[in-house]
């Protein structure tokens, strides 16, 4: 169990004595409030001082069980404390202190569902994007890898719902289940999907067959890595120059050319234009490569007088500064999670 835990535990414990110690005296030897505790105190203390009044026998038998009871429960306080000190559980309260603010005021973020392979490459993108998010893990040792990386944290199983309530999954904007097992993925999804039914989920299927059954369970979208590394392996072999192409677009290491969505917010002046009035191209030099409608619907290669309507999606093609550029004209500002999760990590010194 926790130390700080232990502590909680026996603190209640020596309040429940000291109540106790009170009535036991005011009900055997009659004596008033002050007096019955003022006796609890020093007893349970053991300073030495006199009875406040003369014991009779039923009231010497109560006063050895309270000693024996409190000088018990002291003595595991006083270990609970050294215990925390001695391991350094005060600068690890601060710190999950302070997580738990950054957690509590993040809004619009992502839940991140284990920190393996997978979770630790999703953690890159997103903070090399930026975006915010936290990440759920329930094992030891990986939280220590977490703790060192300066990433934010929650230490906790995501099948639990207390757990994913803490991640602040009904302020989120989307979870991401990359746990070792389908078994805990699918319980991951039921979980979030039964806190959360608007959530956008997405999963991971190691096996196959899994795919139907995290969809079943609530994801929106599953993503088998075993399925997509041997078809871009095949695809290697058959288009390598196509491959060569979407790794420069794609990756986030090529910063010459990047490929990017930009949502248009629903107020955005854009709104009705199409893509020859909007100016976009002109104004920022990018390529506008498909759009997503609301409806879901995608369109590639959009003809010049495509209409550009509220919360549709442009799959833009381009150079980063001219991108960021296009997102400053559409009005794609960050939110307020997002500038907690850039100040969250500080260059260390």
């Amino acid at each position: 169990m926790d130390p700080v835990r232990h502590l909680k535990i026996s603190c209640f414990v020596l309040a429940l004595l000291v109540t106790l110690g009170t009535v036991g005296y005011m009900g055997i030897e009659g004596w008033g409030f002050l007096d019955a505790l003022y006796m609890t105190v020093i007893t349970l203390s053991t300073v030495g001082f006199r009875e406040v009044h003369d014991l009779d026998a039923p009231g010497k038998l109560f006063t050895m069980l309270l000693i024996v009871f409190g000088v018990s429960v002291l003595g595991y306080i006083v270990g609970s404390l050294a215990q925390i000190m001695f391991e350094g559980q005060f600068q690890r309260i601060i710190g999950r202190k302070k997580v738990e603010k950054v957690i509590e005021a993040m809004s619009g973020h992502y839940i991140i569902c284990g920190f393996g392979r997978m979770g630790s490459l999703i953690c890159k993108e997103f903070t090399a994007k930026p975006l915010p998010f936290v990440v759920v893990e329930k094992s030891a040792d990986i939280i220590e890898k977490l703790k060192e990386e300066g990433l934010p944290y929650l230490h906790g199983d995501a099948t639990d719902d207390e757990t994913l309530l803490r991640a602040g999954i009904k302020r989120a904007k989307g979870l991401v289940s990359v746990v070792t097992t389908d078994t805990e993925n699918v319980y991951i999804t039921l979980t979030a999907r039964g806190l959360t039914p608007d959530l956008y989920i997405l999963a991971r299927a190691g096996e196959e067959g899994s795919e139907i059954k995290l969809k079943r369970a609530g994801a929106n979208k599953v993503v088998s890595p075993y399925l997509i590394g041997g078809s871009r392996m095949a695809q290697a072999i058959l288009r390598p120059n196509v491959v060569d192409f979407i790794e420069i677009a794609t990756g986030r290491e090529h910063i010459d050319l990047q490929m990017e969505e930009i949502t248009i917010p629903p107020d955005s002046g854009f709104v009705g234009q199409n893509l020859v009035t909007s100016g976009f191209r002109r104004e920022t030099g990018v390529i506008i490569v498909g759009i997503k409608k609301a409806s879901g619907k995608m369109v590639f290669n959009p003809d010049p007088e495509a209409r550009i309507d509220r919360n549709d999606t442009l799959i833009v093609l381009g150079e980063t500064q001219a991108i960021q550029k296009l997102e400053n004209i559409v009005g794609c500002v960050p939110s307020a999670a997002e500038i907690i999760m850039k100040n969250w990590r500080k260059p260390k010194p």
